[in-house]
Parts: structure tokens; sequence; C-alpha cells
């Protein structure tokens, strides 16, 4: 009589172990179907383990980020000083430093003012005084990004994070420090305030492209690009006096009805200021090389020894008036070259209206912008000057400045190139960093 009874149990516990088999067959199916249709959602979050560190790839997961750089965590940097160029490196490693951090650099303070050990008697100005900040972050959108103080939700949120120094601090020991900030604890604090040296003597991780990733997105104000475009203009105009008069002469008609093909001018950046010549001379004491300083003669006889340089021309000195002290510059010069510094061309007037740094900038731009550039490649004005003419070159698919008529060709005079004149030069953009253009490398890139 169990029989039966115990017959139907077991029919029964059959089904219905077979009904569960079979939800859970179909829950595993819709869960891989599931699966298969987010995972690739999830794993574009992009979460990638290395040397014990996370990195974020989708800017999804960062809810105030774009491009992966965050709007909600920032950096602040000291105040950055020293001579324009110097300045512009320590920005652009400041940029660079944020973006390890992956977090938005808190618009810093330059200095107007020129003194290398008084601290206290720096002249800050504004970094949006001089270059313009919604333009930067137009042009750097997605690589680093700027922010302001009024961005900060909560002034005091603020790790202080103190930068090593001295030889026991290695680069890579410090790397080791900007990667354990942006995955532990203080990665929670809004601000994250870097104390300790100028951002231009921190150590240097970035390749030179990087540096000109940044040096590109750095665009003059409107009132101090006009001023470069007058000083430009000025030369300009002499330069279309003087092709004139010479036409003049040679064929005899009047000056006022010659037509003439606009010849290019020659910029020329001359280290022959008593500091820097003190400078140089013990750079190369140190270095056992003859190749730093040059004298104002070595500086116009290799200039005038330019192979194909079209005469004649205006040759644009830039040098700092008020270190000076050599009042013959303007002598010496091959014929066909015209020599003009700020006082000759009319425009010293422009210059005294400001603080050195923006003398620098306006300066730093005529040279930039002229047709041939001619540097000392010790001199970090020079250096990042042929940078920024070497990035402009290649963006046009330019690699080499040698065997051809290139635009923005640039030279050192205090290494002998061809024919007596100048050495040409353009920078390698492929060097892991920016130590061979930053004070102390004569090994430059022409060919």
């Amino acid at each position: 009589m169990d029989l039966p009874s115990n017959h139907k149990h077991s029919k029964f516990s059959g089904r219905y172990l077979n009904s569960i088999a079979c939800r859970c067959v179909v829950l595993v199916v819709i869960a891989l179907v599931i699966r298969a249709v987010l995972v690739p959602t999830f794993s574009g979050f992009g979460w990638i383990e290395q040397q014990n560190l996370v990195f974020i790839q989708n800017r999804s997961l960062l809810l105030s980020s774009e491009f992966g750089i965050r709007k909600d965590k920032f950096l602040e940097v000291p105040q950055i000083a020293w001579g324009l160029n110097n300045q512009k490196i320590a920005f652009a490693r400041a940029c660079l430093t944020a973006r390890i951090l992956n977090r938005t650099l808190l618009m810093p303070s330059l200095s107007a003012s020129l003194f290398y050990k008084e601290i206290d008697l720096l002249q800050p100005i504004s970094f949006d005084k001089v270059f313009q900040f919604e333009k930067f972050n137009s042009l750097c959108n997605g690589f680093v990004r700027l922010g302001r103080y009024s961005d900060l939700s909560n002034r005091t949120g603020i790790f202080e994070l103190q930068k090593g120094s001295g030889r026991k601090w290695t680069i890579e020991r410090d790397l080791d420090q900007l990667r354990q900030h942006r995955n532990d604890t203080t990665d929670g604090h809004e601000v994250i305030r870097i104390v300790g040296k100028n951002p231009f003597l921190w150590r240097d991780h970035w390749p030179v492209n990087d540096y000109a990733r940044v040096f590109e997105c750095l665009v003059l104000v409107d009132e101090i690009a006009k001023e470069a475009d007058k000083v430009v203009s000025k030369i300009r105009e002499k330069e279309m006096e003087v092709t004139r008069k010479t036409e003049s002469v040679q064929h005899g008609i009047s000056s006022e009805s010659t037509t003439f093909q606009r010849v290019p001018y020659v910029a020329v950046h001359m280290r022959i200021e008593i500091d820097w010549m003190i400078h140089c001379k013990k750079l190369e004491q140190r270095l056992n090389t003859s190749q730093i300083c040059s004298s104002k003669e070595e500086i116009t006889e290799r200039v005038g020894n330019i192979m194909d340089l079209k005469t004649p021309t205006v040759v644009y000195l830039a040098v700092a008036d008020s270190l000076l002290k050599d009042s013959s510059i303007l002598n010496g010069w091959k014929e066909g070259l015209l020599p003009l510094e700020k006082k000759k061309l009319g425009v010293d007037g422009i210059y005294r209206k400001y603080p050195y740094l923006i003398q620098s900038a306006i300066d730093y731009e005529v040279c930039l912008r002229a047709d041939v550039f001619v540097g000392n490649s010790f001199s970090t004005f020079s250096s990042l000057i042929v940078l920024e003419r070497t990035h402009k070159m290649i963006k046009e698919g330019i690699t080499r400045s040698c065997g051809m008529d290139v635009r923005w060709p640039s030279y050192a005079y205090n290494i002998l190139g061809e024919s007596k004149g100048p050495h040409r030069w353009m920078t390698n953009m492929s060097d892991s960093s920016l130590q061979a253009i930053s004070y102390g490398s004569n090994d430059i890139s022409s060919c």
C-alpha cells in the first residue's frame, strides 16, 4: 500500500527537482546574457591595476571629470618665480604633476619681478594677467586643466604635501610619492597643497612633447599680444623702408614707385649681459667646454655668415637693456644687415610700461614670430623659442632643417656651423625629459 504512495512522491520530487534545475539553467542563461550586455560597459571604466595603482580610464566614473581630469579635486603649488621661461617650465611641470594626480591645477601666481634669491621681494602677478585662462583650458582640454580658487567648495579640506629635495631624493622616489598620493587616503582631500621649492626645481618625469603640448596652450592676453604686434609692425616697416631705399639706389628709380619682395627679419637673442657672461664662464669651466659663451664679435660674424640669408634685412636684437653695458652692439655687422634694438626701433616706450616678466613675454613673442631666429643653446629663453618653432615645423610635416628652404629656421650662434655661420638648430622632440634644454646642454638636434 505504501509503494504507490512512495512512487507518487518520488515522481513528484523528480518533477520538482527538474523544475528547479530548469529554473537554475534559465537564471544562469539570463545572467550570462546580462553579463554579455553590461560587462563591456563596466569594463569601459578601465580599472587597471599596475604596481599597486588603480588608474581610471573612463571619465564616466569620475562625477566631475572631463576626459579624466577631475574638476572637484585640485592641486595648489608655490608661487612660480625667476625668468619668464623658467616660469613657463615651472608652470608646465605643475600642470603635468596635477595630471599625474588626476587633479585640476589651481591657477598659480607668477612673478612679475626678477629676483633669484630675495623671495620676499618677488612681485606676484596672476596667471590670467599674462596668459588667457579660458583659452588655455580650451586648447589643453583633456590633457591638463586650470581652475580658480572660486571653484573650491571646502577651503579647509587641504592636505599639505612636502616635496623632497637633495641628492637622496631621486626621480624614482619623487614619482613614487606622487603615485602614492594619487591613491591613498589623501586623495579624499579636495586640495593637495605642495609646499617647498619652486616647481622649476622639481624632479622632471615628462617627455619634451608633453611640455610642448602645455606651451602650445599658453596664449598671451590681448593687451600684451597687441604690444608684440606693434613691435613686429615697426620691424616690418623698417624692413620695407630699407628694401625700398636699396632698390632705389640699385635701379635709379624713385623709392615710392618700387615694388619689392618682402625679405625676412632676423631675431637674435644676444646673451652678452655681464651677469650672463659671469654665469656662462663658470659653466664652461665646470663642463670643460668653450661652446657656451659668445662675444659680441663672434655673434655678429656668425649671423653674417648664415647661408642663403637674403639682404638687406633687419636684425632685431633681443637683449635686456637694463643689464647691458656694451653700447656698441649696433656696430660691426655685415653689410646688408641692419641691427635694431628697442630704442633705435622706437619701441622702448612700449617696454617701459611693464614689469620685467611682461617685457620678456613681448620679446619672446617677437622672436617666436621671426622668419629666422638665432640664439644661445644654453639659454632657456632661446631653447624654448626653438622648441616651439620646432613643434610648429613638425606639425607641418617638416622633420629636418637641413638641405631645404624651411620655414622658421633657427640657429645656435654659440656653436660653429657650416660656412663659419651658426649651427642649425631643431629641438629633439623625442627626448624623455626637458633636462636637455634647461640650462646645461649644447647637444642640439639639427639635421
